[in-house]
């Protein structure tokens, strides 16, 4: 077996085989564990790591693009395998749809009795039937029925609202010391939401984070702190 700290021949090899770690200070009142895949530790520090490597890579091979295949191929195995086959639950925000569709797919395959919760914003709830618009949750909730999305593999949409995605992710920063974006939080509190319900009791939820939180450091996340560190003087 190679050992884990052997020297890679290049950088896509770090991509993939990214930890989970589970949530303990912000999951009062659930009674399911939840655990985070932090796709956040990727070389580029998202989960589109994935994606525009696969693309390279069949881009190379035949000159074809397989949507989902990636995640069907690794974050799927993978959270198979980090959880000992004992995952009960997937959320994931829907964007492209390819995580939740490739991913899900797969755990699906091992276990059908697992269950896949897409995440929407309230503000543009097209999955549930809603018409689009604006919101503040980059990432997911494009005003349409992606392509790739497999619909009918879902179990239950889920909405969040981009104020509780943005306070949701600070919390996430505050309380669990994992600085993630406006979807990561999106997709945090859908989970809280889900573990505390009665039904998930001593269950496990992996809920993915797409992406690192210092690339919004100019959006709506940060705008209290900016706003206080504009206050600040000096003597």
């Amino acid at each position: 077996m190679e050992p884990q700290c052997a020297i890679k021949k290049d950088a896509t090899e770090l991509i993939g085989n990214t930890p989970m770690v589970y949530l303990n200070n912000i999951v009062e009142g659930c009674m399911a564990r939840i655990a985070a895949k932090l796709e956040s530790m990727q070389p580029c520090f998202s989960i589109k790591d994935r994606t525009a490597f696969s693309m390279i890579k069949d881009a190379e091979d035949k000159g074809l693009i397989t949507p989902g295949k990636i995640h069907y191929e690794t974050t799927g195995p993978e959270i198979w395998r980090d959880s000992g086959g004992k995952v009960d639950a997937l959320v994931a925000g829907v964007g492209t749809g390819g995580t939740i569709t490739g991913a899900g797919r797969f755990l699906k395959e091992r276990n059908p009795n697992v269950k896949l919760y897409g995440i929407e914003p309230v503000e543009s709830a097209v999955l549930s039937g809603g018409p689009p618009g604006d919101h503040l949750i980059q990432g997911i909730g494009n005003g349409l029925i992606p392509s790739v999305l497999d619909f009918n593999l879902l179990d239950e949409v889920i909405q969040i609202s981009s104020e509780e995605a943005i306070e949701t992710a600070k919390l996430l920063a505050l309380k669990e010391g994992l600085l993630m974006g406006i979807s990561s939080g999106a997709a945090a509190a859908a989970a809280i939401k889900l573990g505390k319900r009665p039904e998930n009791a001593g269950k496990l939820i992996v809920v993915v984070f797409p992406s690192y939180g210092e690339r919004y450091l100019s959006s709506p996340l940060f705008e209290s702190i900016r706003h206080e560190a504009e206050q600040m003087t000096f003597d």
